[in-house]
């Protein structure tokens, strides 16, 4: 099902003539209403006016997140305070937090938005969709919620926690698609084992995930699990919530709701374009929000696009999973190593729980990562011999991905803790 078909498969000249009407205004818009955007522009030299071509886009700043912070609470509003219908914030355990603003039609559009996703991981109005995303400040579970509603279909807003009773619900209550993040869907999988509850006797057919990296082989694992065709999908907080991109029924990249975003990848160190299907740092400009309009603001997620045609028929350009941020990189050894190269790798050896740790140490001067994984109960407790086997073999995987040697600590089933939100799988104990 395809929620905005004209929109969603529009003829790529015309999607293209389309988005720069929409920057260009957007750029007046900021120009005229924002201060932080007008005083930037003045000092760079930059007039609104001359912008003709998508690719002029290059010549403007970047907003990052510090910007945000900077201009806390209402800095960068481009509406009045008494348009504003809602606020959301993130957390702000890391410095100030950020806020965003939506007057009503960034409410209607984010709803839409969220619908084109939904309807493309399978939702129909015949669904029961199960919303175990935190709501509050946070816009995962807000923004999924009114797409939902949008297509038609029935919601429970449960938000995240108190797992037993999620998964109580999602039978009682016969729900047929599950929101959350990949590590919770996980996390809900053994508990229903321990439950005594079989997936398939649910009525669960399709799973939304986001919020976190993960990989395909993660996906196998729910898919298996929890017996459902499991969809990514992205946004964020500062751009507009859940609803900039997500996976058709294909699974084979998420679709950018190119109309209403204008995308970048960059590479993050010279910040110049990457080639074609090269990975490199998302970076977006809304082309339709009014109450928070951002230009080029820099994701810090890590991404390539995928241009060829997707046989769904959306003619929207389609980003790669994302597969970490450049700021939680790990550089080892002068290596650059990110989380879900070693996820993929554990996911592929037979024995391996999908769960695991990474520990970041400094010994001696030197970088020391170990991997901490849950191995299935046979393992944990057989001969020793098979245990070395499969400490060898997950070495030997390892550094032939990542391109480091690592340590590998096997632990039992059960031993690391589970997450209801994101996961959070590394720990570096290095002192910089």
């Amino acid at each position: 099902m395809i929620w905005q078909q004209k929109s969603e498969c529009m003829p790529v000249e015309e999607l293209r003539a389309l988005q720069l009407k929409r920057l260009q205004h957007t750029l007046q818009r900021v120009a005229a209403r924002v201060p932080f955007y007008r005083n930037t522009f003045r000092e760079k030299k930059l007039d609104v006016s001359q912008v003709t071509s998508l690719e002029h886009i290059r010549d403007f700043p970047f907003t990052m997140k510090q910007d945000l912070r900077d201009n806390y609470p209402y800095g960068l509003f481009a509406v009045p305070l008494r348009d504003i219908v809602r606020v959301h914030s993130s957390s702000g355990t890391t410095g100030m937090a950020t806020v965003v603003g939506y007057n009503r039609q960034d409410i209607d559009t984010w709803s839409d938005l969220a619908g084109r996703i939904l309807c493309g991981a399978g939702v129909t109005p015949d669904d029961v969709v199960q919303i175990a995303f935190g709501y509050g400040l946070f816009t995962g579970g807000f923004g999924l919620h009114y797409g939902a509603e949008r297509v038609g279909a029935s919601v429970i807003p449960i938000s995240s926690g108190n797992t037993k009773r999620q998964i109580q619900i999602m039978r009682d209550f016969k729900t047929t698609a599950l929101v959350c993040t990949p590590s919770y869907a996980l996390k809900m999988a053994d508990i229903m084992m321990d439950m005594g509850i079989n997936p398939s006797g649910l009525s669960l057919r399709y799973g939304l995930f986001g919020g976190e990296p993960w990989s395909e082989g993660m996906r196998k694992e729910i898919n298996e699990r929890l017996g459902i065709i499991a969809t990514d999908n992205y946004g964020l907080s500062e751009v507009m919530g859940p609803g900039v991109a997500g996976e058709c029924q294909e699974c084979n990249g998420l679709h950018i709701n190119e109309d209403h975003f204008l995308v970048e990848v960059l590479d993050p160190e010279t910040l110049e374009p990457v080639a074609p299907g090269e990975v490199g740092e998302l970076v977006l400009t809304t082309l339709t929000k009014e109450a928070f309009p951002v230009i080029r603001y820099r994701t810090r997620d890590l991404t390539r696009l995928m241009p060829e045609p997707c046989p769904c028929g959306r003619t929207l350009t389609r980003m790669n999973r994302v597969m970490g941020r450049t700021d939680d990189m790990l550089i080892i050894k002068g290596v650059n190593v990110f989380p879900t190269q070693i996820e993929a790798v554990l996911f592929d050896i037979e024995g391996t729980e999908p769960h695991y740790r990474l520990i970041v140490d400094r010994e001696n001067n030197e970088d020391k990562l170990t991997v901490m994984v849950e191995v299935v109960e046979s393992i944990f407790f057989d001969a020793m011999k098979q245990q070395r086997t499969l400490v060898d073999t997950i070495k030997k995987r390892l550094a032939a991905e990542v391109g480091v040697g690592v340590d590998v600590k096997l632990v039992e089933e059960r031993t690391l803790e589970r997450f209801d939100g994101k996961g959070a799988r590394v720990i570096d104990n290095r002192k910089f």
